[in-house]
C-alpha cells in the first residue's frame, strides 16, 4: 500500500521495485494481499467503527478500505497511486458500499479538512516514509503523525499496521524498520501488538510466484523449497488516541 512521495528502498536493482508495482501492477498486488485475512474486526476491537468517519491512508487496492466501509459511516481512501485506487474503487463498488470516496494524496498531504475524521488507519504504508534509510532522525515520521493529527477530531484514533516479517516461523521484522517501530512506541506513545498474518494461497505454485513477485528471489526460493501454499507472515499493529 502506498502513500509516499519518495521510495524508501536502497535495495539492489534485482529486487522488486515496489514503486513500479504500485504504479503499474495493482491487480497482481491485489492478488497477493487477497491471500491474507481481513482486518475489519481487529480495527473494530481497537476503536468501534459504527458511526465513524475514517481515512485509510496509503489505501492501496483497498485491503482495509473494503472492510472499513462495511462498518463505518464514511471512508476516504487515500493513495499516491491512481492505479491502486482504481482497483480499490472496483472492489468497493462490487461490495455494494456507497459510503466511500477515493483521492490521490500522500502521508504529508491528506486531502481532508482539519478535525474532520474520527479514525485514521494506515496499512503497510508509513514505513515507506519512516524507515531508517530515508528517515534516520525520525523527523519524517513526526511530520506524518502531525498531518494525521491535523485531520483527526479530538479523541481521534490512529491505527497503523506494518510487517513483522515474511517467511519466518517467528516474528522477524526487517532491521531498517526497527528504529521506526521503536519511535512509535517510545517517542510517540503508541501501544503495540504482534499477530500471525499468514498468506494462504490456492497452491504452492501461486505461493512461490506471488511471493517472488513482491518479496524477491530470496523469499521466493524459500517458499519454493517449502512446497507449501502457506507463506508465514507476522504483522504489528500500533495504535493511540489523540486528545
Amino acid at each position: 500500500m502506498t502513500s509516499s512521495s519518495s521510495s524508501s528502498s536502497s535495495s539492489p536493482s534485482s529486487e522488486p521495485d515496489h514503486d513500479e508495482i504500485y504504479r503499474s501492477q495493482a491487480d497482481q498486488y491485489d492478488r497477493l494481499i487477497a491471500a491474507q485475512p481481513l482486518l475489519g474486526s481487529r480495527i473494530d476491537a481497537i476503536r468501534p467503527l459504527a458511526g465513524l468517519d475514517v481515512v485509510d491512508l496509503g489505501a492501496g487496492s483497498g485491503r482495509l478500505t473494503v472492510p472499513l466501509a462495511a462498518l463505518a459511516r464514511s471512508v476516504l481512501a487515500v493513495d499516491l497511486s491512481p492505479a491502486m485506487l482504481e482497483v480499490a474503487a472496483s472492489r468497493l463498488t462490487a461490495s455494494g458500499a456507497g459510503n466511500w470516496r477515493t483521492a490521490v494524496g500522500t502521508h504529508l498531504h491528506i486531502p481532508a479538512e482539519d478535525t474532520s475524521v474520527d479514525l485514521v488507519v494506515s496499512g503497510w504504508s508509513i514505513a515507506y516514509s519512516a524507515s531508517s534509510d530515508v528517515d534516520p532522525d525520525g523527523s519524517a515520521l513526526a511530520a506524518v503523525l502531525n498531518e494525521i493529527r491535523r485531520v483527526l477530531r479530538p479523541g481521534g484514533t490512529v491505527v497503523i499496521f506494518e510487517t513483522m516479517g515474511t517467511g519466518f516461523a517467528t516474528p522477524n521484522p526487517p532491521d531498517f524498520l526497527l528504529s521506526y517501530y521503536d519511535a512509535l512506541e517510545r517517542v510517540h506513545g503508541f501501544a503495540h501488538e504482534c499477530f500471525p498474518f499468514d498468506y494462504t494461497f490456492a497452491d504452492a505454485a501461486e505461493a512461490e510466484g506471488l511471493s517472488r513477485f513482491f518479496f524477491g528471489d530470496e523469499t521466493g526460493d524459500k517458499i519454493a523449497a517449502s512446497g507449501s501454499p502457506i507463506v508465514p507472515e507476522f504483522a504489528g499493529v500500533w495504535h493511540r488516541v489523540y486528545d
